[in-house]
C-alpha cells in the first residue's frame, strides 16, 4: 500500500506541473513556436531548446523519475554557450578546492535546485561522469559538494552536463569562512556539553557528601566520592575552560590584568586545592564551584560570541558577495570566463539570471532587475533601465544583464561598503575604554583585597579561611562589568547594519540618542534627487534645442542631481573649464563662449523668481522649470522623527516657492530656502547655541561643511563620498524610515548600556561584602556572577529586535525650482 501510496504521490506531483500552460522542464511562459518533444509517447511542449534538450537527456539518461519525484519546476536551461574553462584554472583551484585521497574535492553554489529531486538528479547526473569520485547536493542550502581525479577529467567537464541540466555553478566564495566558523561553533557547543555534564555529575557527587551534616558517612566512601568528582571535573576544568587558561596565559604575556585571569585563576585554585584536599584526607574540597565556574561562564561567552556574531554577519555577507570570476564580452561578441582580477574597467561584464554582480557598472540593456539587499536593505529587487548604475554584489534578477564596466575591486561600493562595516566595527567608543580601565583596576584592587580578606579570615575562622577567598574571587570577577557596554554596542551595529544604516564614527550612537533637532536638505534627500524638465522658456536669439544642449553640456560631469533633468539631451557639446559655485549655480565654457546655468542673479543678474536660468552672467537666454518628486516614505519619516519628539527643519538652496510648497507637502513646519553651504552651516550653529543638539541629513558635496559642523550627521549612501567621508552615519540604501528607526536604537543603546553598567555595579556592590563575610558558598558565587554576566549578555540581545518601519506610499511630483541646493 505504500509504494502504491507513493506512485500516486509522484503521479500527481508531475501531473500537476505538466498540466500548466508553460514550459514542461522549467514552467516559464511559452513562446508563439515552442519546442516540441515526444517524451515515453507523449508530446511535451519547451519554452526552448536548451528545455528541450534537458528534458531528453534527463530520459534517455534514464533518470526520468525527476519529473515524477520534483515538486517544483526547474530552473530554466540557458542556450547561450558558457565557458567553464576557468574551473581549470590553477588559481582558482588552488584557492577554492583542497585535495582528498585519490583527487581534489570543491563546494560550489547554484540556484537552480529548487527541491529535493534537483539534488537526486544532481547526485545521479555527476556520479555517470567519468572521473568524478563523490558528488553530493544538498537542496536546503544550494551547494554541490564535487570529489573527482584530475587524472581522469578536468573539473569543467561534470559542470558543462550541469549547465546543460540547468544547473549553473558559481563558488561558494565564503565556504571557507563558514567551514571555520562552523568548527569553531562545534567545538564551544562540545565544551558546554562536556561542562554541563560533568558539572552535573559534580554536582551529585557533592550534594551527597553536603547532606552528611553529621560526619557518620564513613571516610572511604567519602574518598571514594571525592575521586570520583575528579575524574568528572579534570576534563571539565582544562578541557572545556581551556579558551579561558589560553586567554589568561596570553594577558599574563600582556601584562595585563583581565576577565580571563580571573576566571581561569579561580577556577584553577579551586581545582587545585580540591585535588590537596583530596589526597590529604581535608575537610573541604571545591570541584562543584570549580566547574560550575566553567559551564556557567561559557554559555555566557557563547551568548556573547552570538551577540558579536549578528553584528558582523554584515561583513560576512559582503565578504560572500563577491564572485571568484566574470564572464566578459569580447569584441567579436562571444564570451569569455575571467577571473575577476582580469575585469577592468571598460569591459562588457555579463550576469546570468541567479548570479552576482562581479563590478559597478552602467546597464546596456533596456532594462533589468536586481537584488540591492545586502547594499541597501531594500527588500524588493530593483529595477533599471539602460544607463542606469549597477553594483557589485547585487544579484541579477529575471533577466540576464550586460554592464559597461565603470569600477573594480576596492573601487567598487561593495569593497568601499565593506570598509565601511568593518570600520564601524572595530570602533572603541570612550565608553568602552573607560569601562576596561575600569575592569583592570577593578581586578588589581579585588587580588588586594582577597588577601586582606584570607589573613583576616586565617585570625578569625582558619579552617574558612580558603572558602572565604575563593568565593569572593569567583563573585566579584568583573565579566558583567566588561561586557556591559561591548556586548550592546556590537548587537547595536548589528541591528543598524540590518537597517542599512553604518556608524563610521567613534560616539556616532552616543551623539545620535543625544539629538534634539533634524535638519534635512531637500534635493536627493527628502526628494528623490531626479528632477525632470517641466517647462522651458527661451529667449529669440538661441533654439529650445540649442539651450538644452548648452545646459547639458554644463551638467555633463557636475555630479548634481540637476544634471539628471538634461541627461536625455543627445549631441551635447564639451564644455571646458566648468566650475561649481556653492549656492549659486555652475559656469563654463561651451563653444568658446563663457556660460552660467544656475540662479537668476548668478546666471543673468536678475531678481530671483525661483526658475534655473541660463546666460552669461548679464544676459539670459533662457530659464528652466523642473518637476522634482519627495522620496516614497519623507513624509512618513518626518512624522516618526516628529514622534520621537525631534524638531525637524528644511534647509534648502532651492527658491523660497519650491521649498515652502515641498515643506508643507511632507510635513515639515520650519523651512529656510536659498541656503548657501556657509548659510547651512550658520543656521546649524545657531540652533546649537540654544542648546539643541543637531543631526543634519544631506547627500551632496555642498551638504559636506554642515554634516561636519553638526554636532551628528548622517549621509545618504546615494549621494557624494565627500558627503559620506564628514559624515558620522552613512545610510546605505534609500528609505528615509530607517532614520527613526537608527535613532531609536541609538536611545536604546544608551538605555542597555546604563542599565548593564547599572546592574554591574549594582551586583558587585551587593555581593562583596556578602562573600567577605563568609555569608556565600563558592558554588552559589559561580552561579551569581555567571548569571550576571548572563543578564548584561541578554539586555544586550534585546537590541537585534529593532522595529520595522512601513514606506508611505508614493506621492505625486512637485514644482521645484532649482538652484543650488
Amino acid at each position: 500500500m505504500a509504494a502504491a501510496v507513493s506512485a500516486d504521490v509522484t503521479t500527481r506531483n508531475e501531473s500537476l506541473l505538466a498540466d500548466t500552460d508553460g514550459c514542461y522542464h522549467c514552467g516559464e511562459d511559452l513562446p508563439a513556436s515552442p519546442a516540441r518533444v515526444e517524451l515515453d509517447g507523449s508530446s511535451r511542449l519547451f519554452c526552448c531548446d536548451g528545455c528541450a534538450a534537458a528534458a531528453q537527456w534527463i530520459r534517455e539518461a534514464d533518470l526520468g523519475d525527476y519529473y515524477q519525484l520534483r515538486s517544483q519546476h526547474a530552473g530554466r536551461v540557458d542556450t547561450d554557450p558558457v565557458d567553464l574553462a576557468v574551473w581549470d584554472r590553477d588559481e582558482l583551484l588552488a584557492e577554492h578546492a583542497h585535495d582528498i585521497p585519490g583527487g581534489r574535492e570543491i563546494t560550489l553554489l547554484t540556484d537552480g535546485m529548487r527541491c529535493a529531486a534537483c539534488a537526486w538528479l544532481i547526485d545521479r547526473v555527476l556520479a555517470r561522469e567519468a572521473g568524478v569520485l563523490e558528488a553530493g547536493a544538498n537542496a536546503v542550502t544550494g551547494r554541490i559538494r564535487v570529489a573527482w581525479d584530475p587524472a581522469q577529467t578536468s573539473l569543467s567537464v561534470p559542470l558543462q552536463r550541469l549547465v546543460a541540466l540547468g544547473y549553473r555553478p558559481y563558488l561558494a566564495s565564503g565556504e571557507a569562512r563558514e567551514r571555520a566558523h562552523r568548527r569553531q561553533r562545534n567545538r564551544d557547543l562540545i565544551r558546554i556539553g562536556v561542562a554541563g555534564l560533568g558539572s552535573m555529575q559534580a554536582m551529585m557527587l557533592a550534594g551527597s557528601l553536603y547532606l552528611d551534616t553529621t560526619g557518620s558517612m564513613p571516610i572511604p566512601t567519602r574518598d571514594f566520592f571525592r575521586w570520583l568528582t575528579f575524574l568528572v571535573s579534570t576534563p571539565v576544568v582544562f578541557y572545556a575552560g581551556w579558551p579561558f587558561i589560553s586567554g589568561a596565559w596570553r594577558e599574563l604575556r600582556h601584562r595585563q590584568l583581565g576577565m580571563d585571569t580571573l576566571i581561569a585563576g579561580s577556577t584553577l585554585l579551586a581545582y587545585f586545592a580540591s585535588v590537596i584536599g583530596t589526597i590529604r584526607g581535608s575537610e573541604h574540597v571545591w570541584y562543584d564551584a570549580a566547574v560550575m565556574f566553567v559551564f556557567l561562564l561559557s554559555i555566557a561567552r557563547m551568548l556573547e560570541q552570538r551577540a558579536r556574531n549578528i553584528a558582523s554577519a554584515q561583513v560576512d555577507a559582503l565578504a560572500r558577495a563577491r564572485p571568484a570570476f566574470a564572464t566578459r564580452e569580447l569584441a567579436d561578441g562571444s564570451r569569455e570566463s575571467i577571473p575577476l582580477p582580469a575585469l577592468v574597467i571598460g569591459d562588457i561584464a555579463c550576469v546570468a539570471v541567479g548570479e552576482v554582480v562581479p563590478a559597478d557598472g552602467r546597464l546596456l540593456d533596456a532594462k533589468a532587475r536586481f537584488e540591492e539587499a545586502l547594499l541597501t536593505g531594500e527588500s524588493s529587487p530593483v529595477d533599471k533601465s539602460v544607463g542606469d548604475p549597477v553594483f557589485a554584489g547585487t544579484v541579477c534578477r529575471e533577466h540576464p544583464a550586460r554592464l559597461a564596466v565603470t569600477e573594480t575591486g576596492s573601487a567598487t561600493r561593495l569593497s568601499q561598503l565593506a570598509r565601511l562595516v568593518e570600520q564601524a566595527q572595530a570602533q572603541r567608543p570612550a565608553l568602552a575604554r573607560t569601562a576596561e580601565r575600569v575592569a583592570h583596576y577593578f581586578v588589581s584592587g579585588l587580588l588586594v583585597a582577597t588577601v586582606a580578606v584570607y589573613f583576616g579570615w586565617r585570625a578569625y575562622d582558619p579552617s574558612r579561611a580558603f572558602e572565604v577567598t575563593l568565593a569572593l574571587l569567583v563573585i566579584s570577577c568583573p565579566c558583567a562589568l566588561s561586557l556591559a557596554v561591548p556586548a550592546a554596542l556590537a548587537a547595536a551595529h548589528g541591528a543598524l547594519a540590518r537597517l542599512g544604516v553604518l556608524a563610521v564614527r567613534e560616539n556616532a550612537l552616543d551623539r545620535l540618542a543625544d539629538a534634539t533637532d533634524i535638519v534635512f536638505d531637500k534635493t536627493g534627500t527628502l526628494s528623490d534627487g531626479k528632477p525632470a524638465l517641466a517647462a522651458v522658456e527661451v529667449s529669440a536669439d538661441l533654439g529650445r534645442t540649442q539651450v538644452l544642449r548648452i545646459a547639458a553640456a554644463l551638467e555633463r560631469d557636475s555630479g548634481h542631481p540637476i544634471a539628471r533633468a538634461f541627461a536625455r539631451v543627445e549631441d551635447a557639446p564639451l564644455a571646458r573649464d566648468v566650475r561649481a559655485v556653492p549656492g549659486q549655480g555652475i559656469e563654463g565654457v561651451v563653444a568658446g563662449r563663457l556660460w552660467r546655468l544656475g540662479q537668476a542673479g548668478f546666471a543673468a543678474g536678475a531678481s530671483d523668481d525661483g526658475w534655473l536660468w541660463l546666460g552669461d552672467g548679464a544676459q539670459a537666454v533662457a530659464r528652466f522649470q523642473l518637476a522634482e518628486s519627495e522620496r516614497a516614505d519623507a513624509r512618513i519619516a518626518v512624522e516618526s522623527l516628529r514622534e520621537l519628539g525631534l524638531s525637524v527643519h528644511l534647509s534648502s538652496g532651492d527658491a523660497a516657492g519650491a521649498v515652502e510648497r515641498f515643506a508643507r507637502q511632507v510635513g515639515i513646519e520650519d523651512a529656510h530656502a536659498r541656503q548657501s553651504p556657509e548659510d547651512k552651516l550658520a543656521y546649524a550653529r545657531a540652533l546649537q547655541a540654544q542648546g539643541r543638539v543637531v543631526a543634519m541629513i544631506g547627500d551632496g558635496l555642498n551638504d559636506a561643511p554642515v554634516l561636519a559642523g553638526a554636532d551628528v550627521s548622517l549621509a545618504i549612501g546615494e549621494g557624494a563620498a565627500l558627503a559620506q567621508r564628514a559624515a558620522d552615519l552613512v545610510l546605505t540604501g534609500s528609505s528615509l524610515s530607517r532614520i527613526p528607526e537608527a535613532i531609536s536604537v541609538a536611545r536604546r543603546t544608551r538605555r542597555i548600556i546604563h542599565q548593564n553598567i547599572g546592574w554591574a555595579i549594582g551586583y558587585n556592590v551587593l555581593a562583596l561584602p556578602l562573600a567577605a563575610a563568609g555569608m556565600v558558598t563558592p558554588w552559589i558565587a559561580a552561579l551569581g556572577m555567571a548569571v550576571s554576566s548572563l543578564i548584561v549578555t541578554a539586555n544586550a540581545l534585546r537590541l537585534t529586535r529593532a522595529p520595522a518601519t512601513a514606506p508611505a506610499l508614493p506621492r505625486p511630483p512637485l514644482t521645484a525650482a532649482e538652484g543650488r541646493p
